[in-house]
This record gives structure tokens, C-alpha cells and sequence, in this order.
């Protein structure tokens, strides 16, 4: 296809705004894949579970008492009408149950006494019940009593003189209410599905609402909008919460963003101009350059150009490589008091030669858990800050201390400093205040300083010295357990 002809919309159409049904940018989707309705779901699932279960403890607790009242009855008549059969035979037993049937205040009641033939001695049953074959075993079965169908708990047994006496009680209303109970717990697990289902619908909408303005948030920044926000109820909860790191987040990715422009901006400025001047410089070597001699300080000096861009470029993967964590494999636990007095004797010399003096304050021991090179890349790099914009007869001081559970190392100078206006941006890549402007460098010192201070979970702190500039410098100490 030419290059030059317009594409149709279809293949034009960006993986950032799939093609819908709704037009609004949102896949239509069935509901059991919705996160919200898995969410209700489950809650209304165990909600459910929950409820039945309470309910039918309750159902089989009350059967069961009632269950067991009715026993207990049985068997205490049972007891008493044996004692009658021990006391005085058949005789008496005839005597308590027509006594029982004549005053009982228990309607319910049901008593039957045979002899060894099964010919009715006693009671207010028509018959012997079929079914009821074994002694002392409960049984509930259908009688007749006075020409009345009804359904009965009973329990026989066999009399020493060979009659049988079977004892029983009508559970006609214990069956009944076994069926209320019943039929509430029904009404109980419909109501409970009702309100279940209220629930799940209720967790849905609310579970949409945070979720809608999640996506739509993430939709417009996906689409360039970076000034969108996740907005916040204000209720201070759990979904508050959630919209706060999300903001959070969308604040660092825009500050990211907007470094990553200024560092593409500062690095296109910043390199021109050498860029520029070495192909100038080869150029006119090239075509004026009237020795051999000539053109080799031409190349020299285009050399020394194009080594300012690689340093450049090295001090930018360095930033990259410590932002990224890479080098907190290579952590140990050191003392960085040697270290510090080596630079010292180093930075010592080089303030002597630019008509400098550097003053140290070195309090030993200093142990930190870190890279110990990177430690000494940062000090070097405000020591050379502070060489570099110190005029000729001040003093420059480093010190060092174990502060409470931080190793703090201070650079001061007596330079022209760092405006408070500007302080906040010191530690921004290619930054460089109005009064560092003509002088050498990148803008990447500080930079570099503020990423290691990171790396080790510590801080850079930049203050006036009234005249100059004291950065303080500090990480974590690796305090020994006592």
C-alpha cells in the first residue's frame, strides 16, 4: 500500500480505543465475569450459608427439646405403671390406667393393656397398632382412638405376669408444629434470598461506581489526558484509599513524564553546541588545515568535544542504573571513615592548588549498609561543586557523624550558593541555576547525588551557609544489635 494514501478507519484505529458495541470504549462482557458480581456473589453465597444454617439449627434444636419432652413423659409413665404391675399385679395396673384415663388432664395421652392373647384389658385404643413388634423401642404410627384416625409416639413392653403395656402420646400438634417450624424456615431462606439478592445488587452498584470512575480515569490517561484523577468520595474508606494511590501514582507518572521532557529537551540543548562545534572544527580542518600538525589539534580538540558527550551520556545511564536498583546487589556493610579520609588527602591537595583550604571533621566509626564506590562518587561530586564555585581564599569543610540512626556527611562552602527558589529543582538532570550557567558542567552532579541518597533509602538536603551552599548528605547506619 503507498505510504502516501490515507488508511481506513478500521486499521487506523489505535489499541488504546477498541471497537465496542456501546461506542463508549468499554468491551460489553457476560455478568459472571464482572469482578463486582463475583464479589456479591460470594458474599451473598456465604451470607446465605450462614443464614440457613442458624435457621435450621434452630429448627432441629426446638424439634429435638419437644422430641425429647415427649419421651420423657412416656417414659415416666412407663416407670410408674410398672411399679403398680410390681406392687400388685395386672389388677393394679388396670386400676391406674382407668384412674389415669378418668382424671388425666392430658388429652394426648394414649394407653393400651392386652393380655398374653392380645385380648384389650385397658386404655382408650381400639387396637394393638400394626407395625408395633418389638418391646421397648420407640415408634411413631397411626392409631384409632375412640373412632378417631391420629398419629402417635409409643413405646411397649412385656409385663412380668405376661400382659403387654403400651404407652404412647399423640404428636398430631408436635407434627404440626414441626411443620410451622418448617414453613418459617422456608419463609426464612426466602427472605433471606430476597435480601441476598438486594445485597448483591447493592455491592454491584457500588462496586461499578469505583471501578466506572477507575476506568474512566485510566481510559483519558491512556489517551493523553494526564491531568485526570481518580475523584475521592471523601468518606475517608477503604475506596478513598484506593483513589489516593491511584492519584498518587498518576502524580509521579506525570512528574516522570514531565522529567523525561525536560531531560530530552535539556539533552538536545545541552550537546548541540559540542556537537556542533567538533563537526565545525573537523570541517574547517579539513579544508584549511595547512599541516599535519593543524589537523591533528583539530581532531584533538573535536576529540575532547565528543569525550564531554560521552560523559555526559555515562553520568545519565549511571542516574538510570541507581534509579532502577540494579546496584543493591553489590551492598555491604562498610565503614566509611577510611574512605572519607582518603578523599581527604585527595581533595586536600586540589584545594591548595586553586588557593583553597579544606577543613574535615571525621568522627569514626561510620558503618552503613551500601555501595561503598557510589558513597564516594556522591561526596565526590560535592566536593567538586564546591571547588568549582569557591572563590580563592575561602574555606571548604567536610565533616562527618553518626547522628542517632543516620550517617550524615555535610559539604559546605562560602560560594555564591543555591537561591531557595531554585533549591527544590537542584536535583532535577540538566538543571542548572542562573549563576551556574557559564561555568563547566552538565547539570547532572546533584542529580546523580540525590539518586544514590535514594538508593540507600537516605535523604540530600540542601541549606544556605550564609554565604555558600551545605548539603547534607545522609543514609541509614548499620547499627550493631546489642
Amino acid at each position: 500500500m503507498d505510504a502516501s494514501q490515507p488508511l481506513p478507519m478500521d486499521a487506523r484505529r489505535t489499541p488504546e480505543t477498541p471497537r465496542t458495541e456501546n461506542g463508549q470504549g468499554q468491551r460489553s462482557q457476560p455478568l459472571i465475569r464482572s469482578a463486582g458480581i463475583r464479589f456479591a456473589l460470594s458474599y451473598g453465597v456465604v451470607f446465605a450459608l450462614a443464614a440457613f444454617v442458624l435457621a435450621f439449627s434452630l429448627w432441629h434444636s426446638t424439634a429435638d427439646l419437644l422430641q425429647r419432652q415427649v419421651q420423657n413423659a412416656i417414659h415416666d409413665d412407663i416407670t410408674l405403671l410398672t411399679e403398680h404391675d410390681q406392687v400388685g399385679g395386672g389388677a393394679s395396673v388396670v386400676a391406674a390406667l382407668q384412674d389415669r384415663l378418668a382424671n388425666s388432664q392430658n388429652a394426648d395421652a394414649i394407653y393400651l393393656l392386652v393380655d398374653a392373647n392380645g385380648n384389650r384389658l385397658a386404655g382408650n385404643l381400639d387396637q394393638w397398632p400394626a407395625g408395633l413388634t418389638k418391646m421397648d423401642s420407640w415408634y411413631q404410627l397411626p392409631v384409632r382412638r375412640g373412632g378417631d384416625s391420629s398419629m402417635a409416639l409409643l413405646r411397649a413392653l412385656q409385663l412380668p405376669t405376661g400382659e403387654k403395656l403400651l404407652v404412647g402420646r399423640d404428636v398430631r400438634a408436635l407434627i404440626g408444629l414441626h411443620d410451622t417450624l418448617r414453613d418459617a424456615m422456608i419463609g426464612a431462606a426466602s427472605l433471606i434470598l430476597v435480601l441476598g439478592l438486594l445485597s448483591i445488587l447493592l455491592i454491584r452498584a457500588l462496586f461499578r461506581g469505583v471501578i466506572r470512575d477507575i476506568s474512566a480515569t485510566t481510559r483519558a490517561i491512556a489517551q493523553g489526558d494526564l491531568s485526570r484523577r481518580v475523584p475521592r468520595s471523601g468518606k475517608g474508606d477503604e475506596f478513598d484509599e484506593l483513589a489516593g494511590l491511584i492519584n498518587h501514582m498518576l502524580d509521579r507518572i506525570t512528574r516522570l513524564m514531565d522529567g523525561v521532557r525536560q531531560v530530552s529537551n535539556a539533552i538536545a540543548h545541552d550537546l548541540r553546541t559540542p556537537i556542533t562545534r567538533a563537526r565545525a572544527r573537523l570541517e574547517d580542518a579539513a579544508a584549511h588545515a595547512s599541516s599535519p600538525e593543524a589537523m591533528q589539534n583539530a581532531i584533538e580538540r573535536a576529540t575532547q568535544d565528543l569525550d564531554g558527550i560521552v560523559r555526559v551520556f555515562e553520568a545519565l545511564l549511571r542516574i538510570a542504573e541507581i534509579d532502577a536498583g540494579a546496584r543493591r546487589a553489590a551492598f555491604l556493610t562498610v565503614d566509611l571513615s577510611p574512605m572519607l579520609r582518603d578523599m581527604d588527602e585527595l581533595y586536600r591537595a586540589v584545594a591548595e592548588e586553586r588557593g583553597l583550604h579544606l577543613e574535615t571533621g571525621i568522627i569514626a566509626p561510620l558503618p552503613v549498609f551500601g555501595d561503598r564506590d557510589l558513597v564516594q562518587q556522591a561526596v565526590a561530586n560535592l566536593l567538586d561543586n564546591a571547588l568549582k564555585f569557591s572563590p580563592p581564599g575561602e574555606v571548604i569543610r567536610l565533616s562527618a557523624v553518626l547522628n542517632g540512626a543516620m550517617v550524615e556527611i555535610v559539604v559546605a562552602d562560602r560560594g555564591p550558593g543555591i537561591a531557595e527558589a531554585d533549591r527544590n529543582r537542584a536535583t532535577e538532570r540538566f538543571f542548572r541555576a542562573e549563576i551556574a550557567r557559564h561555568t563547566e558542567g552538565s547539570g547532572l552532579g546533584l542529580a546523580l547525588v540525590a539518586a544514590v541518597a535514594q538508593l540507600h533509602n537516605g535523604t540530600l538536603e540542601l541549606e544556605d551557609n550564609g554565604p555558600g551552599l551545605r548539603a547534607v548528605f545522609s543514609i541509614p547506619a548499620q547499627l550493631s544489635e546489642t
